[in-house]
């Protein structure tokens, strides 16, 4: 991985392939700790909850706003299909976004850093994910034998070695895991504090949990996928 401390600009990553969906209910202040990696890109902004709320967006973002009023103008009596009061709003941004790859966060997220104390470009790891190839069916024990150093290790099958697109990123975090309700009843001040340093390729038809937030997709290929069901 390519370590960046903050007060290095990165070169971005498929600036002008990239979309942010950012769902909020909040002034986007969380912004400013993410201006390094954020600022190159265009982000689109969901509101939910009050739609008369003016939300505050920091000088220099690149953006487009959209609350409940500015959904119903556009989809007409199709606006009820995108949920509200929690965090499939940012479907919207989903769709409305003409880029081939969207990262979606939410503004409660904050910049992890290495063991080193380097911030953690996240933008710059999912695209390395979504270009890197990935293999099916099987799980390989050196991780992603696509990455620089790692190869196929005895027993995996040759005929499963050819590569396949990747289309989801779904990224890791630390500090407050995604716990169900009765886990953060019990420890709620239960915190992940471990680094991990792999890419690891889940193999079809494997099933895993997945978050909505810090996740990158293909939207050209699984777009219509990342559509969250009505609550």
């Amino acid at each position: 991985m390519l370590q960046l401390s903050c007060s290095v600009k990165p070169t971005p990553m498929l600036k002008d392939e990239l979309d942010i969906v950012i769902p909020t209910i909040r002034n986007m202040d969380f912004l400013e700790m993410w201006r390094p990696f954020f600022e190159p890109y265009h982000l689109i902004i969901i509101q939910d909850g009050d739609p008369s709320k003016t939300i505050k967006v920091p000088e220099g973002f690149d953006y487009e706003l959209y609350n409940r009023n500015d959904i119903s103008r556009i989809l007409g009596h199709k606006g009820s299909c995108i949920s509200f009061k929690d965090s499939a709003c940012r479907c919207f941004g989903n769709m409305v976004s003409k880029k081939k790859y969207i990262y979606t966060i939410d503004e409660d997220c904050f910049v992890s850093k290495y063991p080193s104390g380097k911030d953690i470009n996240v933008i710059e790891q999912h695209m390395k994910n979504l270009l890197t190839p990935s293999t099916p069916h099987f799980f390989n024990t050196l991780y992603d034998p696509f990455t620089s150093g790692a190869d196929f290790v005895r027993g995996y099958p040759f005929s499963m070695r050819e590569s396949v697109q990747t289309v989801v990123s779904h990224g890791l975090w630390l500090d407050t895991p995604d716990y169900n309700a009765p886990p953060q009843l019990v420890n709620p001040l239960g915190i992940s504090s471990r680094y991990v340093d792999a890419v690891m390729t889940i193999p079809k038809g494997t099933l895993f949990s997945m978050c909505g937030m810090n996740l990158a997709f293909d939207l050209e290929l699984i777009g219509p996928a990342m559509y969250f069901g009505l609550k």
